[in-house]
């Protein structure tokens, strides 16, 4: 069987490679660049299966209408359609979610569903939540793909569409309970993410490695100036 892997993010990379040696009889391509998901090479590697468990670019319809392409969303969908989905789950204090396995299509994660995993991110920072799902996609997910013949069908439910968070965003607002605080600083403490900040005077307080024993949020902070001095 071929297959092609295209993610970012580090974890996801360790865990293709982990695939690749352990499905030593498949051919397994590893992508984790735009400019890799070509036409010819996948006409080249002719794969079964292309899987996206973190890809920040729009696939080609060229691709998806001709191969079996395979997004992992981190939501249950149609719940939660769109960017920043760890983000906007964790902002509106949801903390039990699903990772769903779908068809890529043209819409924005409109693809019929394969499959679910259930995912907990009540705790853990960025980096250790999707490290966690990064660990259900190849462990549970992928190899069900390989094994087992899946047919999708239709997603079921009310549509809600997240929008893509920006940096500006990551400026803790006001009011928040510590709860709340300790949520904004992880989710947002991760590789490629915009920090947490608050402004105090003519400093950003950025804010990462945060813990919350039930009273007091505990973190470190570090103050920048706004022309960029420390």
């Amino acid at each position: 069987m071929n297959i092609v892997v295209a993610t970012t993010k580090s974890w996801n990379t360790r865990n293709a490679e982990k695939l690749k040696d352990c499905y030593i009889d498949h051919n397994v391509s590893i992508l984790s660049e735009k400019e890799q998901l070509t036409d010819a090479f996948v006409e080249s590697t002719s794969p079964d299966f292309i899987f996206f468990p973190h890809w920040s670019w729009i696939i080609p319809a060229s691709i998806y209408e001709n191969y079996n392409c395979v997004v992992f969303h981190m939501t249950d969908l149609p719940f939660g359609r769109g960017g920043s989905p760890l983000q906007n789950l964790i902002v509106r204090g949801i903390y039990q979610t699903k990772i769903s396995a779908i068809k890529v299509s043209k819409g924005m994660d409109t693809g019929d569903v394969y499959f679910k995993e259930e995912l907990d991110i009540s705790f853990g920072n960025a980096d250790e939540i999707l490290s966690r799902a990064s660990d259900v996609i190849f462990e549970k997910m992928i190899p069900r793909f390989l094994s087992e013949e899946l047919t999708p069908v239709p997603q079921v439910g009310e549509v809600v569409k997240f929008k893509r968070r920006t940096p500006e965003q990551s400026e803790i607002p006001e009011g928040l309970s510590q709860r709340q605080i300790y949520d904004y600083i992880r989710m947002l403490d991760g590789e490629g993410y915009p920090t947490a900040f608050s402004r105090h005077g003519n400093k950003c307080v950025y804010y990462t490695d945060a813990t919350f024993d039930g009273t007091t949020v505990m973190a470190t902070a570090r103050f920048v100036k706004d022309s960029g001095e420390e």
